[in-house]
């Protein structure tokens, strides 16, 4: 019965921090892990009423298992304090999944020092900082950093000058933290290509133009990422510096 308990819930006894968590494709991988049995953090910034909510939700499942922190994670002393609370709310660190991200057009010619310190910072340089924090409590438990990159970090996308660099980095950060922290810490990433549109920054025509350019020829879904964040929590125990796409197709596309 133990057995087949553990085989169902692979990630009994994990504890899981997910920045940008509370809503759109972090809450789903919130959801996802927690469904496999590990406890979760769910880190937002501005939608506490949402991360109450689907704390509240996903506790009344399992008690005591999901708690919802606030903050700016542009404030390097938020970055310390999500991972001390952490530590101090469930007793230990086995997977981060850096998720939140900002995402708006950046045209040459229109760009300002604010808007890259923004999308460099939410992009890369949170990443990078919060899994420094992290570092040591995750080798402890032979643990998991991932990194929920971008396509676009690959193939740039047009009028996104700032934010395509930014993903391109986080592609990069990934394999050197790999290196960094091995072998005690797994950092590996997933590259979506178009699960969730943002709710701005997009014109209809630029997303169909988005969607003809994979091979399906069709979106996909917040589900197919947190598909793939499970596959590597709990499913990938020799994987590490890779980058997986999900992404329909679009980085095979001419």
């Amino acid at each position: 019965m133990e057995h087949g308990q553990k085989e169902s819930l692979p990630l009994t006894g994990k504890v899981a921090l997910v920045t940008g968590a509370a809503r759109r494709v972090g809450a789903v991988i919130a959801r996802r892990l927690h469904a496999a049995g590990a406890d979760v953090v769910i880190h937002y910034r501005r939608s506490a009423a949402e991360a109450q909510a689907l704390a509240a939700e996903l506790n009344a499942a399992r008690p005591a298992s999901v708690t919802p922190l606030g903050g700016e994670l542009l404030d390097d002393k938020v970055l310390e304090s999500l991972v001390e609370a952490t530590i101090a709310r469930h007793g230990h660190l086995d997977i981060l999944v850096n998720n939140a991200s900002t995402f708006y057009p950046t045209p040459v010619g229109t760009i300002t020092p604010a808007q890259w310190d923004d999308l460099m910072g939410t992009n890369l340089r949170v990443p990078l900082f919060l899994s420094q924090a992290a570092a040591p409590h995750l080798k402890e438990r032979s643990g998991l950093i991932l990194n929920i990159a971008d396509i676009h970090g690959i193939r740039p996308l047009k009028r996104f000058t700032v934010y395509s660099p930014a993903k391109a980095g986080l592609i990069m950060l990934t394999q050197s933290l790999a290196r960094e922290l091995a072998p005690e810490v797994r950092v590996n990433a997933v590259a979506p290509g178009p699960v969730e549109f943002p709710e701005s920054g997009l014109t209809e025509d630029m997303k169909q133009e988005i969607i003809e350019k994979t091979l399906l020829k069709r979106r996909g879904s917040p589900e197919d990422v947190a598909r793939a964040v499970l596959f590597f929590a709990a499913d990938a125990p020799y994987v590490t510096g890779q980058i997986l796409a999900v992404d329909g197709g679009r980085s095979a596309h001419a």
